[in-house]
């Protein structure tokens, strides 16, 4: 019997997720896109600088609004590099950052993408500390894995990069797989290439083969996956997390609910 830990939600062997930083006006056009195709995303926010005029960010009453069926996450309480900051400010960036978008959406804020791509293992390591699950890097890796470190994710890739190709080959590929794409919003306003990502949403979007999911989504499903825990061989498996999720044994998709213990040898 082979035991291969390769299946998102439903079965499904493809997961695509979206992440912008910066909470700027641009995200309004973004989130409707995104909407329009069943696509959902990952706004990463710096809830110090709420309505800032000069970069067009939104203001704290359109947050919750705009961002209705994705993922508000942290991005620093004003957008300061954390690692050319001291442990103190890093502190007050993050936990400032969390506290103000947590009155907001009135849910806990467990993830993060670094300001201008500042980090090290110290910085992932505070994160880790102060309640944050996950954080994106601004280095991609021009594949399709999912990272060792959710502290140090990096994506697929810069919506600026190949963004067209790299999902040609995602749709081609017939494997367990994960589609990361970063950017920000008002770079398709300064490029004037709004075309490229209605493109693209509109050929990734609405497919039966690919779940569509924020970061924290993605981040829970899959360490609720890698934390099941299988008998030495590996016919019994349990299931002690609060997501169900879903395997391949000899090939075929098999969903282990959570909570259960399964004998697969009997499936």
């Amino acid at each position: 019997m082979q035991i291969s830990l390769d299946r998102f939600p439903g079965g499904k062997l493809k997961a695509l997720t979206m992440s912008y930083d910066d909470g700027v006006h641009d995200d309004i056009r973004l989130t409707q896109i995104f909407n329009k195709y069943g696509i959902k995303g990952t706004f990463h926010i710096n809830a110090g600088l709420f309505g800032e005029d000069s970069w067009s960010r939104l203001s704290e009453s359109e947050i919750k609004k705009v961002y209705e069926g994705h993922e508000i996450s942290a991005h620093g309480y004003t957008h300061q590099a954390l690692a050319a900051i001291p442990d103190e400010g890093i502190i007050s960036e993050v936990m400032r950052d969390r506290e103000k978008l947590e009155e907001i959406t009135k849910e806990p804020i467990r993830g993060m993408s670094y300001a201008f791509g500042s980090m090290n293992s110290s910085v992932a390591n505070m994160l880790r500390m102060l309640g944050v699950e996950y954080c994106r890097m601004v280095q991609t890796t021009g594949g399709f894995g999912l990272p060792d470190d959710f502290l140090q994710w990096q994506g697929t890739c810069h919506h600026n990069d190949n963004l067209l190709a790299y999902g040609d080959k995602f749709l081609s590929q017939n494997r367990y797989q994960l589609m990361y794409v970063w950017g920000h919003s008002y770079e398709f306003d300064n490029d004037n290439n709004w075309e490229l990502i209605e493109e693209f949403c509109e050929k990734m979007g609405g497919r039966d083969d690919i779940w569509y999911a924020t970061n924290i989504e993605i981040c829970d499903y899959v360490k609720a996956i890698r934390a099941l825990r299988f008998t030495v061989k590996q016919d019994v498996v349990l299931n002690q997390s609060a997501s169900d999720v879903w395997i391949s044994v000899d090939g075929n998709p098999v969903e282990i609910k959570s909570g259960e213990t399964v004998q697969l040898s009997k499936l």
